[in-house]
């Protein structure tokens, strides 16, 4: 944990008063070199110091240490899921409450502070009023905002942007979202095979191909969201619809979502599904529903994201480089208790409702759901 940054702090207050390290040294009664030695990190002051310097750039003690607590990777990881788990056993604001409190001792820390965005925007629903979840979607706007304020890392303050753009989106208000997003960028070149032939020009195979793998993961993953995203756009136009649902499966049944990210499967039938309700295919969305309900009974635990017989080093890539490493945004318990209640008493289905089909799907899924609580 790197906290003390007192050398830092130091120099830049030096700097903005305009006097010398000589200056300085005669004014705390040190030698010249002592002050050079504080500057560089090389030694701390003697704790007697800390007063009279704080006086002189009338700064507080803590300011002038620099106090900027900062948590690891894989720290960050344990306390994101030990945090998942008291949303789903804890009463809610009590948990919130925790949040809020690691939030302002980290305040400094962007990954921590971007992990506890995420953990609002992935748990809001569960504060129990409209108003409540639209609350707690301000806080999470807040710590992005943070988080791209202080952040000198360019992807993460990207991703930021886009919680922050999901969470207007979530608060209904869509021109603030264009202001944030727009305009597009350009021509945006994927770096994956550049690295891959470097690595490569290293004899280094292994690494070229695990860039490589998640290069085409990730870029299966945005494909599919671009895809869902536009059928949901083509419910004016029931062809288009159905053509983009058809193309949608195709890419599924390719990397065989089934095995490698049933959840993604599950949420790009659902999203088909209500689609084709809306647009009176009931028996299309029967078949959809009864296709997820064989996947939700089968979809065995841990549920973490993973590779598969293909992409045979993608384990490797999620542990070292995604903050989260192959875990999932949201405790096992909730995401379960999710995957039966995204249909049971969703109203995009309510025409299905009087089906024989669809009342043996709700059947199913009250069962899985009582096992799963039962737990």
């Amino acid at each position: 944990m790197r906290e003390i940054n007192i050398g830092r702090v130091l120099m830049q207050n030096r700097h903005k008063k305009g006097i010398t390290q000589d200056e300085l040294a005669e004014y705390i009664g040190v030698s010249k070199a002592a002050v050079s030695k504080w500057e560089t990190a090389s030694t701390y002051p003697d704790i007697s110091l800390l007063p009279r310097l704080a006086a002189f750039f009338d700064i507080s003690i803590d300011e002038l240490m620099g106090y900027e607590p900062q948590m690891e990777k894989d720290d960050i990881r344990k306390l994101y899921k030990k945090l998942t788990r008291d949303f789903a056993e804890k009463p809610f604001d009590e948990t919130m409450e925790c949040c809020r409190e690691i939030a302002k001792k980290y305040f400094s820390c962007p990954p921590l502070l971007f992990q506890i965005g995420a953990l609002f925007v992935n748990h809001c629903t569960l504060s129990g009023t409209p108003e409540k979840t639209n609350a707690v979607l301000e806080e999470a706007r807040r710590l992005f905002g943070r988080v791209r304020e202080i952040s000198d890392d360019a992807e993460l303050s990207s991703l930021a942007v886009s919680m922050d753009a999901l969470c207007l989106l979530q608060l209904g208000r869509a021109k603030e979202v264009l202001a944030l997003l727009e305009p597009l960028e350009g021509n945006r070149l994927s770096p994956e095979p550049l690295l891959a032939s470097a690595f490569q020009m290293m004899g280094n195979a292994r690494a070229a191909k695990r860039i490589l793998q998640a290069g085409i993961y990730h870029s299966m993953l945005e494909v599919q969201n671009l895809l869902s995203s536009y059928m949901n756009c083509c419910l004016d136009d029931p062809e288009a619809y159905k053509e983009t649902f058809r193309r949608l499966q195709l890419v599924s049944e390719t990397f065989d979502l089934k095995t490698l990210h049933p959840g993604l499967l599950m949420s790009l039938q659902l999203s088909a599904a209500s689609g084709f309700s809306l647009l009176n295919n009931q028996q299309r969305a029967l078949e959809i529903l009864e296709d997820y309900t064989e996947l939700v009974l089968s979809c065995q635990s841990p549920l973490t994201l993973h590779g598969d017989s293909y992409f045979t080093l993608l384990d490797e890539w999620l542990d070292s480089c995604l903050p989260l490493g192959s875990g999932l945004p949201r405790d096992e318990s909730l995401i379960r208790r999710g995957m039966a209640q995204a249909v049971i008493g969703n109203p995009a289905f309510e025409s299905l409702g009087k089906e024989p089909r669809f009342q043996n799907i709700i059947r199913r899924l009250e069962g899985f759901r009582q096992d799963n609580d039962a737990k």
